[in-house]
């Protein structure tokens, strides 16, 4: 690739927002054709690094310099589009529908992010899309253009596992783009990366290879090293451990020598004591954790899967995996006892003490900080076998060193406000742990820094996650809604899945009689319904926030805001049920008009 024609040349390019240095003296490039991506602490300077390159922003010094004629596209973390826009205008804006329609590479994106580019589909206003549908028509936006470079910051965010699969085999296929990416996705950094950037300290260090190959190099960077601190370099070598171990494929790619590297984990145990671990969650737990009986998972009177029966082992870990809507958050929910079962028993062990992680974050005393916010939980949780982890041990596992214990609520990002989430759960001592995306927001070292915290968790976890990478680490046995209204043991994990709904195996055909009930649903009522749904939810929005708006102003009455707490819990789950039917009735209504 040296001999490759330069796109992008950064030199000397630094850049300071008044709280040190954020990039100093980076000189880098961009080749036509090459795959970087971007990795490196939340806040550590990477999307200031892109959006410098893209011409999004200024340097304060230094340089960019891009090729002649360059067409360049650029996806921002931040979806944005005019308020009366559809998909098709937010794509191809005023564009005749014969340029596109007779264009096979803008039906390819079409099919591959909508799965149809048929005008009920994309005929659709973008103010009534999800955050995962408004992602994937920036994707399409950026895709359907004939560009030399694309940068992508969080180009994975909202998207499933099968729209990240998509992206991945869709750049893979495309050999002449040059991409640049930043991502928390360690996967599909894997699948689309021949070289890493590692953005810390204010500068940028080159890696040869993905993610898997970052790990390795970073490890014999360490060995020849003292710089790094122990803590760090355990996690390294434990992550290394599960990389040679586990997925021994992934370490196809390095183009450099390995052997270094496997002399730090030659005597490495596995990531987890899987027996102990199994053993202790026994003690804590019983035999019995969710015990699910020819049980039928539905929302709003619409079946989502049925006859399912699965026995929750303690001290198991499972991923449970499916496309947007296909009930992966209910089924946490009917397990939670917050939904209940259309038909079948679910029996609960009498031990089960749960903690869920969901997708909303919890209002907390914005007065508060950190370390207040989790003590306030506890002072120490027990891991079991003797040992312990204080709240202020557990802070700094999860990313909050000691200086950033002492910030106030009020001033934590999104990302840091979903570790402090996380944090408080921990601290209850739960022995089943729900987690519903948990890698939101999150950086790779924080990640690794929350994978290493769960592999000593004694207890049962369900995890929901687009992030792969994540899931193939976490869990060790897969069920997947693969869309025949079943929810079905995967063991070959993420690849089975892909193949059955590829290959559409075994789905059952509705029967007859059903599609004739459904053609004959008045449109109208279901307009009328999806009216009130909206407006139900609209109900819910304008309830939350004058609670959480009195929630800030009681910040000194622990008892009020307890009671306000439950009541914005209860009004989110009403939203989510709500949401979960406005789904329903709006696929009903598009199957029917699209006879």
């Amino acid at each position: 690739m040296n001999s490759a024609q330069g796109l992008i040349s950064a030199e000397n390019i630094e850049k300071n927002y008044g709280k040190g240095d954020v990039l100093k003296d980076v000189s880098l490039g961009v080749l036509r054709g090459e795959r970087i991506g971007i990795v490196g602490r939340n806040g550590g300077g990477k999307s200031t690094l892109l959006r410098i390159l893209v011409g999004a922003e200024a340097p304060d010094s230094g340089r960019v310099s891009l090729l002649s004629g360059l067409s360049l596209g650029y996806l921002a973390q931040i979806d944005t589009f005019e308020p009366d826009a559809t998909i098709l205008s937010a794509i191809f804006g005023t564009s005749a529908t014969h340029s596109w329609a007779s264009d096979p590479k803008a039906r390819d994106v079409l099919e591959g992010l909508f799965g149809s580019h048929r005008p009920e589909e994309i005929d659709r206003p973008i103010a009534g899309l999800s955050g995962g549908e408004r992602r994937r028509v920036s994707l399409a936006k950026l895709l359907v253009s004939d560009h030399d470079l694309i940068c992508l910051d969080e180009p994975t965010n909202h998207l499933d596992v099968e729209g990240v699969n998509w992206l991945a085999t869709y750049i893979k296929r495309e050999r002449k783009l040059a991409v640049v990416v930043i991502t928390h996705d360690r996967w599909f950094l894997d699948e689309v990366s021949e070289k890493t950037w590692e953005v810390v300290n204010g500068g940028v260090e080159e890696y040869e290879g993905g993610y898997s190959a970052f790990v390795l190099a970073k490890a014999e960077r360490i060995r020849q090293s003292d710089v790094e601190s122990g803590r760090r370099n355990a996690l390294i070598k434990k992550e290394l451990a599960w990389l040679r171990r586990g997925a021994p494929a992934r370490t196809t790619k390095p183009k450099f020598r390995v052997d270094a590297a496997n002399q730090l984990i030659s005597a490495e145990p596995p990531p987890r004591d899987s027996v102990e671990l199994l053993n202790f969650a026994q003690n804590r737990l019983g035999k019995r954790v969710f015990e699910l009986h020819d049980l039928t998972l539905g929302v709003a009177g619409r079946v989502l899967a049925e006859h399912i029966n699965v026995n929750f082992a303690p001290g198991a870990r499972y991923a449970i995996v499916g496309a947007n809507g296909a009930g992966k958050t209910s089924f946490l929910h009917l397990l939670a006892g917050r939904l209940k079962p259309m038909a079948g028993h679910l029996q609960i062990g009498q031990t089960v003490k749960l903690a869920f992680l969901t997708q909303h974050l919890d209002e907390l005393n914005p007065q508060w900080r950190v370390l207040e916010a989790v003590e306030e939980v506890a002072k120490s949780v027990d891991l079991g076998k003797g040992r312990e982890l204080s709240a202020s041990q557990l802070c700094e596992r999860l990313g909050f060193g000691k200086d950033a214990q002492w910030t106030p609520v009020r001033d934590l990002s999104g990302g840091e406000r979903r570790r402090l989430q996380l944090t408080r759960l921990l601290m209850e001592g739960p022995n089943v742990l729900f987690l519903d995306e948990p890698t939101n927001d999150f950086d790779v070292e924080t990640l690794a820094s929350l994978e290493d915290l769960l592999d000593s968790f004694a207890g049962t976890i369900l995890v929901v996650s687009h992030d792969r990478y994540f899931l193939e680490r976490v869990c060790d046995i897969t069920l997947g809604f693969v869309g025949d209204n079943t929810l079905r043991d995967l063991p070959r994990g993420l690849d089975q899945y892909f193949e059955l709904r590829s290959k559409k195996v075994n789905v059952e055909v509705e029967p007859a009689e059903s599609k004739v009930q459904v053609e004959k649903v008045d449109r109208r009522e279901l307009k009328k319904n999806l009216e009130r749904v909206e407006r139900s939810v609209a109900r819910r929005d304008e309830q939350i926030a004058k609670l959480e708006s009195e929630l800030a102003g009681s910040a000194t009455d622990y008892a009020r805001l307890t009671q306000l707490q439950g009541d914005i819990d209860q009004l989110r789950t009403e939203k989510e049920n709500l949401e979960q039917e406005w789904l329903v009735l709006l696929a009903d209504l598009e199957r029917l008009e699209s006879k």
